[in-house]
C-alpha cells in the first residue's frame, strides 16, 4: 500500500481507471482496519460487518470528495465518515426487529423511566416526576395524532434514529421534524395547563 498525500488521494479517487481502483482498495483496507479498532468493544460486530461498513463508507466518501477542504489528513477525514456510517448502521440494527407499534404500546403500558426508581431522588422530586410522567403519558396517548405519537415515542423516548423512524413512517426528515415539533408543543401546552412551570419541569428531570 503506497503512501499518498491529500492531493494524491483526491486525484486518484476522482478519475475512473486503474489508479482509482488501487486507491479504493487501499482506502477500503485502511477503513476496515480503523473500524476494527473503533468498534472493538462491540461483541456483535464481526469481519463481515466491518467490510459492509467500509463499503458503505466508500460510497459516501466518493460522493463527498468535493467537500474535503484539506484541514486534516484525508485518511482521518475518511475514517470519521466511516465511523459515522458504522454507528448509524449499529443503531439501525438495534431496532431491526422492533416495530413502531410495539414501542408505542410499551410506552403506554409498561414504560417506567429509570429516573423514577432512583433512590437518590427526594420524595418531593419523585412525586413531581411521577406527576409529569402520568400527564405526559395521558397527553401522548389521548391528544396526539397516531403519527405524532409514534414519532415522539420512537425518537424522544426510546432514542430510535431519525433516519430509521422516517423510513418506517414512509416520510422524510423535514416532515418528521414537523411532527416532533407539533407533538412537543402540544405536550408543553398541556403540562403548563396542569399548573407546571417550565422551571418545575426542568427541575424534575435535572441530574
Amino acid at each position: 500500500m503506497s503512501e499518498r498525500s491529500n492531493e494524491q488521494w483526491i486525484a486518484d479517487l476522482s478519475q475512473p481507471g486503474p489508479r482509482r481502483d488501487d486507491a479504493l482498495a487501499d482506502l477500503r483496507a485502511l477503513l476496515v482496519r480503523g473500524l476494527g479498532y473503533a468498534l472493538g468493544k462491540y461483541s456483535n460486530v464481526d469481519d463481515e460487518n466491518l467490510e459492509d461498513f467500509a463499503q458503505d463508507a466508500l460510497l459516501k466518501i466518493l460522493d463527498a470528495l468535493g467537500t474535503f477542504r484539506g484541514e486534516s489528513r484525508f485518511t482521518t477525514w475518511a475514517h470519521k465518515i466511516a465511523v459515522r456510517v458504522a454507528f448509524t448502521e449499529l443503531r439501525r440494527h438495534r431496532w431491526r426487529d422492533t416495530s413502531l407499534d410495539e414501542i408505542t404500546d410499551f410506552f403506554e403500558s409498561d414504560f417506567t423511566p429509570a429516573m423514577l426508581t432512583d433512590p437518590a431522588k427526594g420524595p418531593e422530586q419523585q412525586t413531581l416526576q411521577i406527576t409529569l410522567m402520568e400527564t405526559m403519558q395521558r397527553v401522548i396517548a389521548q391528544e396526539l395524532t397516531d403519527r405524532q405519537r409514534q414519532a415522539l415515542v420512537a425518537v424522544r423516548i426510546h432514542g430510535m434514529p431519525l433516519e430509521e423512524v422516517a423510513r418506517r413512517m414512509d416520510t422524510n426528515r423535514n416532515a418528521l421534524y414537523k411532527l416532533l415539533h407539533d407533538a412537543r408543543q402540544r405536550l408543553k401546552q398541556r403540562l403548563v395547563e396542569q399548573g407546571l412551570t417550565p422551571e418545575e419541569i426542568l427541575a424534575a428531570f435535572e441530574a
